[in-house]
């Protein structure tokens, strides 16, 4: 996970903090709205990603919050993210995937989201 939150501190300009919590709500999207399957395989094969994760859902327990797309959103400006800045942290986290588990598997997590790929 150190590497992936490198890359969004120096390609999307936002502090570590930032960063973690920003991977955290978006592998959290995923879990909620992507193939099981699929979305496990990605978390099992990016190291630390199990940690981030669950301290995402930790910080969300017992809170009422919008789900899908507009939901991840909104929690991403919430973190301090401008909107731009969440689209460079989407596509710097998909593909940082993409070069973990294939085009294909990554593919596949993508399209099963409605309107995910617009962010990648």
């Amino acid at each position: 996970m150190d590497e992936l939150i490198a890359r969004l501190v120096a390609n999307v300009g936002v502090d570590r903090a930032t960063a973690e919590k920003s991977v955290g709500i978006i592998l959290d999207f995923l879990v909620k709205e992507g193939p099981p399957d699929k979305v496990q395989a990605l978390i099992d094969k990016l190291p630390g990603a199990q940690a981030v994760l669950a301290a995402q859902q930790a910080s969300d327990a017992g809170g009422f919050s919008m789900g899908g797309l507009m939901g991840a959103g909104t929690k991403l400006m919430a973190a301090g993210l401008s909107m731009g800045q969440v689209t460079s942290v989407t596509k710097e986290v998909i593909a940082y995937s993409r070069e973990k588990i294939g085009e294909d598997a990554i593919g596949e997590v993508v399209g099963a989201i409605p309107g995910l790929s617009q962010f990648v």
